[in-house]
């Protein structure tokens, strides 16, 4: 279902009028958020359901994108049984603990996937990811995102299992059932320019130096004008972090800057001694990216039409793409062939690069997570 000012409540074509769902996933505007009008009326709607959502950049609904709309899929299982979790993240200082107490309330038999939602803005990202990964069984998977708030950057909000919204909490599912099948994927396909730079003071999340310089200054000096409009003109220009030559390179998105200090606050660690490469839009591989993800997604999926696929894509891909977003989520459905596509553009997304790689805070990429029941 999805709502707007236009329209009001308006069922998807291919909903199949699930009666008693045990999960309502709900994506929506900040604003949305704020009065909680339209998520009241959800749980009215489905009153004895588990919920699970964020505030968003915009929202995904089948290949639509929409902006300030509430999209809700209620999802019912047959034999898969699910757990609800939720913790607070006061800050970022304390994220590495929210992910490995997150992890520590779930019920570790039968776990087959988890899948995280949390605060975009009060928490370090890739600590949030470790503290996920310290107790995770080897063999179960960890998706999600980061909630946004527009190019706004103000606050943000996860809604827990009883559909009370609030910011500084991270909330989770795990999923359980031999029955149940589960794909993910992430790529993104931005393009790197300039040279390998050093990360030569850091502090977690925060980069000060880099090749011995003020981070803030040396940065403003590659965006020209687009300087004034930090920090939303830095999803324009991520940075590509690599600790060693032969890892996979990770995407770095600016949350804040400081003035005073000249320093800049990511959505995920920079350790002191990594390499950081500046990176640009180019719209047909950004569009080729999300593409790839989902083929990524289907190597794992186990099916070749999943039930419901939940794309997360980052704010900076639909800042670039503008009227042609919807691109992207049209090329990986064609390739997903999904039953139900639902969604939303995030400050950050969570996800292996592949099926038996390590999770990873990523930023700039599209995340696919795919669910199906045999």
């Amino acid at each position: 279902m999805s709502w707007d000012s236009s329209n009001g409540w308006v069922r998807s074509q291919t909903s199949n009028g699930v009666k008693d769902p045990q999960l309502v996933l709900v994506f929506a505007s900040t604003a949305q958020f704020k009065s909680a009008e339209q998520i009241n009326a959800l749980k009215e709607i489905f009153p004895g359901a588990g919920f699970m959502g964020c505030s968003t950049s915009g929202e995904i609904a089948g290949t639509k994108v929409r902006d300030e709309s509430v999209v809700a899929t209620a999802v019912q299982f047959e034999k898969g049984a699910l757990s609800f979790v939720s913790v607070p993240v006061h800050s970022s200082e304390n994220s590495f603990e929210s992910g490995q107490s997150l992890i520590d309330k779930l019920p570790k038999e039968g776990l087959r996937h988890v899948f995280v939602l949390s605060d975009g803005l009060n928490v370090n990202g890739s600590e949030l990811v470790r503290g996920l990964r310290l107790n995770l069984p080897k063999e179960v998977a960890v998706t999600g995102g980061l909630a946004g708030d527009g190019a706004d950057f103000k606050e943000t909000f996860i809604l827990d299992k009883t559909g009370t919204p609030s910011s500084h909490m991270v909330t989770a599912i795990g999923f359980y059932g031999d029955d149940l099948q589960f794909g993910y994927g992430s790529f993104g396909g931005w393009d790197t320019f300039g040279i390998d730079r050093q990360v030569t003071k850091s502090k977690n999340n925060v980069l000060f130096e880099i090749d011995g310089q003020p981070a803030l200054s040396l940065y403003k000096s590659f965006l020209g004008e687009s300087a004034n409009n930090l920090p939303a003109s830095g999803l324009l220009f991520p940075l590509s972090l690599r600790s060693r030559a032969d890892e996979l390179p990770v995407v770095r998105t600016i949350l804040s800057v400081n003035e005073e200090d000249q320093s800049i606050t990511f959505a995920g660690d920079l350790p002191e001694g990594s390499f950081v490469r500046m990176m640009k839009a180019n719209t047909e591989r950004i569009i080729q990216g999300a593409v790839k993800a989902a083929e990524t997604t289907m190597l794992s999926a186990e099916t070749t039409a999943p039930d419901l696929a939940i794309l997360i894509s980052c704010v900076g891909r639909k800042l670039v793409l503008k009227q042609m977003v919807e691109e992207e989520v049209e090329g990986a459905a064609e390739v997903l062939g999904a039953k139900q596509i639902t969604g939303f553009y995030s400050y950050g997304e969570i996800s292996p690069f592949s099926e038996n790689a390590a999770c990873e805070l990523h930023n700039q990429t599209m995340t696919i997570t795919t669910i199906s029941e045999r």
